[in-house]
């Protein structure tokens, strides 16, 4: 799939840009049942709010990593603890095994080209761990700040890597991925680590994030795949514009690794790769 010159460009930048990778018809089938997700949520049997800006982490997240879970955007809430919005505008995420629970969303999850795409990255057995749609919704979309794929799926060797699928236009007014280049030859420099339904960030290496002069947006259409490498400092800004920016992401290691046994995610088997029978 990739040629030698876009293997080079990931390589030597850490991340690749793909236009074209998914079709409108894909893109549209996905949003629709994401919506259907979340008309079905009752947050009464169980929710959280997804934030960056907090360490922590309850039972409804540490317990998504083989589930269909929605996540609230940290500003979704008035004062008295009502939303200020309607539901439908109101969620951050839903993640994490939604690639191997939900029909619609496995279809779009596997396949010839995913495989392909992997083995040239470097993925020689590739392992699916977790996946999301991410909302980014209009006027709250919550800030990510700069991170590695890494402090949070991590491996040794490392070995993670990010495909980030914009469902919508992405653009710096709605925010848009920015990336690092070349950054991922940087260290890891933090793990998210877990002990027990504790979780704790933990600092590995004090190199500063990157000035934000060295940083560059990835503004692209509706239907382009973004490849990160697991090591790339990468991040994107609140979405204060009317126009929400959905997007899906997965993230995968290489099998040759080994998965770390305190990683937050705790899974009762080993994940299959992208030409598995999603069935």
């Amino acid at each position: 799939m990739l040629n030698p010159l876009q293997k080079q460009r990931y390589g030597e930048d850490g991340y690749l840009v793909l236009p074209g990778f998914k079709a409108a018809r894909e893109i549209d089938a996905l949003r629709r049942r994401a919506t259907q997700i979340v008309d079905a949520f009752d947050p009464g049997v169980g929710s959280g709010v997804f934030s960056t800006h907090s360490q922590g982490a309850d039972a409804w997240f540490l317990g998504s990593a083989e589930a269909v879970r929605c996540f609230f955007e940290e500003e979704a809430f008035a004062a008295d603890g009502r939303l200020r919005q309607p539901k439908a505008l109101s969620i951050n995420k839903i993640g994490h095994a939604l690639h191997e629970l939900d029909a619609v969303f496995a279809a779009f999850s596997h396949g010839p080209a995913w495989a392909e795409l992997a083995a040239d990255l470097g993925l020689a057995e590739t392992q699916v761990w977790q996946s999301m749609f991410i909302f980014k919704q209009p006027g709250i979309g919550g800030e990510v700040r700069w991170h590695q794929d890494a402090t949070f799926l991590h491996s040794e060797p490392v070995s993670v890597v990010g495909f980030w699928i914009a469902l919508e236009d992405a653009t710096v007014d709605n925010g848009c991925l920015w990336v690092a280049p070349g950054g991922h030859r940087g260290p890891l420099r933090q793990r998210f680590v877990r002990d027990g339904d504790t979780v704790r960030l933990v600092t590995l290496d004090d190199t500063p994030w990157p000035a934000p002069a060295s940083a560059r947006p990835l503004e692209v259409a509706a239907g382009t795949l973004v490849c990160l490498h697991g090591l790339l400092p990468h991040y994107s800004a609140p979405n204060r514009s009317p126009q929400s920016r959905h997007a899906y992401s997965l993230h995968a290691i290489d099998g040759r690794s080994r998965w770390s046994h305190d990683n937050w995610l705790r899974r009762s088997d080993v994940p299959r790769g992208f030409v598995s029978d999603p069935d």
